[in-house]
């Protein structure tokens, strides 16, 4: 069988860095020693077994290690929707804590990982409802947030902590951040003298939005720096992480186009042609980025921005109502094939205008 380490030997041999008669002793030597793991001849002589390395997945966090984590899942999603309808629905937090001591932390399941580390965050939220239920009469809608928010870093942290999966911990740091900004938005208010700071102020809060997106993006980042070959736990964390900071860096900046109408909503049939076409170059800048970085959450997160601005232009030019929303589904379907089957081309076309010492800390180019 050949190996992945005697094809890159034998390209060595080409170039003279090492001779002929060397490459099969010294694929068998560092095998023997676990520098590599052998690879299946399929990428060497066009088998069928495994995908050309030219389309490999470069982003696959650890969900399914087999049918057996999907069956395992089956079984937990079902039997918490029939506990918390038989029993209360607090019932569901301690569920939750005694199927991660069997399934995470000591068969460390990745599917039934993600699944109870959900389960886990709908049961505290639960919890922290009950808890401060009869205290928020009167409350404003960003008091009882951040009342609600407050707990849910400390609860996941510790969930982290003793179970070590890693969207518990990309959950901490978003959580976190949601927090952090309410909090901002509060003590700006107090200082403004208002309880509508947000529709009052809406270039202040754009501008807190955008420095906390920028910030989960910065904490993204170093994850995924940290681990350019992704092969630890850290990479996983840089995946969650990047899976919620690119929708919120997103509309952080499409804020900013809607500023008169500050939401997180599209503003429908008030969106103007200008503004429309301004959404679509964001969310082709968040394509390039994404590009550049190796992570595909940031092509996903625009989806809708772009067929809801796709929309907006088609209905501006006088499309009939009864065509420019199929046209729509079909302008961002042909975009997702695009993007998705040339991926490896297009990010090897758009790292070769990057400065040598940035690409070398970023995922490798297939």
């Amino acid at each position: 069988m050949t190996t992945e380490l005697e094809v890159t030997l034998r390209q060595a041999a080409r170039q003279g860095l090492v001779g002929d008669g060397q490459v099969a002793g010294l694929a068998a030597f560092l095998n023997a020693r676990g520098r590599y793991v052998p690879a299946a001849a399929a990428n060497v002589t066009g088998g069928l077994a495994d995908p050309p390395r030219d389309i490999a997945d470069t982003e696959s966090p650890r969900f399914v290690r087999g049918f057996h984590d999907v069956l395992i899942t089956i079984g937990i999603v079902v039997a918490l929707v029939g506990l918390s309808g038989l029993a209360s629905v607090l019932a569901l937090l301690p569920a939750v804590i005694l199927l991660s001591e069997v399934l995470v932390r000591r068969q460390r399941l990745a599917l039934p990982a993600v699944a109870l580390t959900i389960a886990f965050v709908q049961g505290a939220g639960y919890l922290i409802l009950t808890a401060i239920g009869p205290i928020a009469e009167g409350w404003d809608g960003i008091t009882y947030a951040c009342a609600f928010l407050a707990s849910y870093p400390v609860l996941l942290g510790l969930y982290y902590w003793r179970y070590r999966v890693p969207l518990s911990l990309a959950l901490t740091l978003i959580s976190t951040f949601g927090l952090a900004v309410l909090l901002v938005l509060v003590l700006l208010g107090r200082i403004a003298g208002t309880d509508q700071f947000v529709a009052e102020h809406s270039l202040a809060s754009a501008l807190v939005f955008l420095l906390a997106a920028l910030g989960l993006f910065a904490v993204a980042m170093r994850y995924d720096l940290s681990d350019p070959q992704r092969q630890t736990r850290r990479s996983d964390i840089a995946f969650w992480l990047h899976l919620g900071a690119a929708p919120f860096l997103l509309y952080a900046l499409i804020a900013f186009v809607f500023l008169e109408r500050f939401s997180p909503q599209w503003p429908g049939g008030d969106a103007t042609y200008l503004q429309a076409t301004v959404v679509i170059a964001i969310v082709s800048c968040f394509m390039l980025v994404g590009l550049v970085i190796d992570r595909r959450a940031f092509v996903t997160s625009g989806l809708v921005s772009l067929g809801l601005a796709i929309w907006t232009l088609l209905r501006q030019n006088a499309f009939e109502a009864s065509s420019y929303v199929y046209v729509t589904i079909l302008s961002v379907g042909v975009v997702v094939l695009g993007v998705g089957v040339f991926w490896p081309a297009l990010r090897r076309f758009v790292m070769g205008f990057m400065p040598e010492s940035v690409a070398s800390r970023l995922h490798a180019v297939h």
